[in-house]
C-alpha cells in the first residue's frame, strides 16, 4: 500500500512506524511543511496508559521515550502565598522536539520517507496514494477541503492563553495563581528536562484586555508576566519561540470535533480530528492512540473502506468521555473567580478534582498536607510505579524488535 501522511507530528510519525512494522512492504511517506528540527511548543505530558500502549506496539521507541521522560509524583497549587500539595498524581513529560526526534529516527530506520518543507495544500498532489492520513493540525487544510464530509465543529474558548517556556524547573506539576488590579492570571507548569519547564499562562478575556496585552510585543509581554509571577518564578525567566519577532501568540483554545473521520481514501487523526483542552494534558496521548487504532484496523481489515469505518467508530466512541471531561475542565478555568475566594487547600481540592471528586480524594489531599505523611505516600506511589514499570517490561520483553 502506498501511504501518504500529511504532517510530521507525533500522530503521523507514530502511525508511519506502526504501518511499516505491520508490513515492511508498505510505501510510507511523511510530508512535513517545516524544515527538519523545527517544531513549536515546549514539553508534552502523558500518563501511564500511553506508555503501556507504546510498549505494546513498539518497544524500541517506547524504551527511549520512557528513559528520557521527566517524571513527577506531586501536584502543587499556589494561592496567596500558600501552597497545597497532593502526592500521588504522577505523570511523565518530554520535550516535544525530543519526542519528534526519537520518532523520526525510528521511522527513518524502518524505511519511512520524510519530505521536509513540503506544504501539501491540495489532495491532487497525492493522487497516486492509496491512503492519505491528514494529521496536519488544528487548522488542517485537508480537512477543510472536505468540510461537507467530515462536518467539523469548532468552538472557541473564552479565556486567553499563551504557551511559554521557563528556566524555572518545576519538580511538581504546578498551578500558580496571581492577582492583579485587573483580575487573576494563572499558569500550568511542569518540567520536561533538567533545565526547562513548560509554562502555560491563562486569564479571562477582560483581564487580558485591561492589562493591555493586545498592544504589547513578545518581549514586553514576557517582562510583564515575569513581574506578575515574580513570587512563583523566583527570579527565573519566561521565553517564547518568536525571538522578538511578531506579536506575542496569545490564543483562544479551539475545541474541535468531527462527525466523520474519513472520506474516500482520506482519514484524519490527532488535532485535525479532535482537540481536548490543555488543562487535562491529553493531546499527544490521544494523537498517538489514534495512530495505534488506525494501524491496527488496517492490519485486521484488508478492505480499506472497512478499516477506515472501523477506525472512525472506535476512536469517536473512545473520545466521548474524555472530551466531556476536557470541556468540564476548561469551563472550570473559565470561571476561576467563582472558586478562588477560598483558602489554598479547599481551592486546590476544587481545582484538582474539577472533573469529579470523592471523599477519598479529599482525604488524600488532606493527608498530603502533613509532612510526616508525605514520605509514606510518596513511597507507596513509587512502589506502584515500579510494579507497573516491571509489568510493562515483562509483557513486552519478548516482543519482536525490528
Amino acid at each position: 500500500m502506498k501511504i501518504a501522511c500529511v504532517g510530521g507530528g507525533p500522530a503521523g510519525l507514530y502511525f508511519s512506524i506502526l504501518a511499516k512494522l505491520s508490513n515492511p512492504q508498505h510505501d510510507v511517506t511523511i510530508h512535513e511543511r517545516n524544515p527538519p528540527g523545527v517544531t513549536y511548543g515546549w514539553g508534552v505530558v502523558f500518563w501511564d496508559d500511553l506508555l503501556r500502549d507504546l510498549y505494546r506496539n513498539d518497544p524500541v521507541s517506547a524504551r527511549q521515550i520512557d528513559a528520557e521522560a521527566a517524571r513527577w509524583d506531586t501536584q502543587e497549587v499556589h494561592l496567596r502565598g500558600q501552597t497545597a500539595t497532593r502526592i500521588g498524581a504522577y505523570g511523565f513529560s518530554l520535550g516535544r522536539d525530543r519526542l519528534l526526534d526519537i520518532l523520526t529516527r525510528r521511522a527513518k530506520g524502518l524505511g519511512v520517507g520524510i519530505r521536509y518543507q513540503c506544504d501539501v495544500q491540495d489532495l491532487s498532489a497525492l493522487a497516486d496514494a492509496d491512503l492519505i492520513v491528514a494529521c496536519d493540525g488544528v487548522n488542517s487544510r485537508l480537512r477543510q477541503q472536505h468540510d461537507s464530509h467530515f462536518q467539523p465543529r469548532v468552538e472557541e474558548g473564552k479565556n486567553k492563553y499563551i504557551w511559554l517556556g521557563t528556566n524555572k524547573v518545576f519538580d511538581a506539576f504546578t498551578f500558580a495563581f496571581a492577582e492583579t488590579s485587573a483580575g487573576w492570571l494563572w499558569f500550568h507548569a511542569y518540567r520536561f528536562n533538567t533545565e526547562t519547564s513548560t509554562c502555560i499562562v491563562e486569564c479571562q478575556q477582560a483581564t487580558w484586555d485591561a492589562l493591555g496585552f493586545g498592544l504589547m510585543g513578545p518581549d514586553e509581554t514576557l517582562r510583564k508576566l515575569e513581574d506578575i509571577f515574580k513570587r512563583q518564578l523566583v527570579g527565573h525567566s519566561l521565553f517564547n519561540q518568536l525571538r522578538g519577532l511578531g506579536k506575542a501568540p496569545w490564543l483562544h483554545f479551539k475545541r474541535i470535533t468531527n462527525e466523520r473521520w474519513y472520506h474516500d481514501k482520506v482519514v484524519i487523526m490527532g488535532d485535525a480530528a479532535h482537540t481536548t483542552h490543555f488543562s487535562i494534558g491529553s493531546g499527544t496521548k490521544l494523537a498517538m492512540q489514534d495512530a495505534i487504532a488506525l494501524a491496527r484496523q488496517l492490519r485486521e481489515h484488508a478492505h480499506l473502506p472497512t478499516a477506515l469505518q472501523a477506525y472512525d467508530e472506535e476512536r469517536r466512541a473512545a473520545l466521548v468521555a474524555i472530551q466531556l471531561a476536557a470541556r468540564s475542565s476548561s469551563e472550570w478555568f473559565e470561571n476561576v473567580p467563582t472558586y478562588i475566594d477560598q483558602e489554598a487547600t479547599p481551592f486546590a481540592h476544587a481545582l484538582l478534582n474539577r472533573r469529579g471528586s470523592s471523599v477519598w480524594s479529599y482525604l488524600l489531599l488532606l493527608a498530603s498536607q502533613r509532612p510526616s505523611l508525605r514520605g509514606v505516600l510518596r513511597g507507596l506511589h513509587a512502589s506502584r510505579r515500579w510494579v507497573r514499570s516491571q509489568q510493562r517490561e515483562s509483557k513486552n520483553g519478548q516482543a519482536r524488535v525490528t
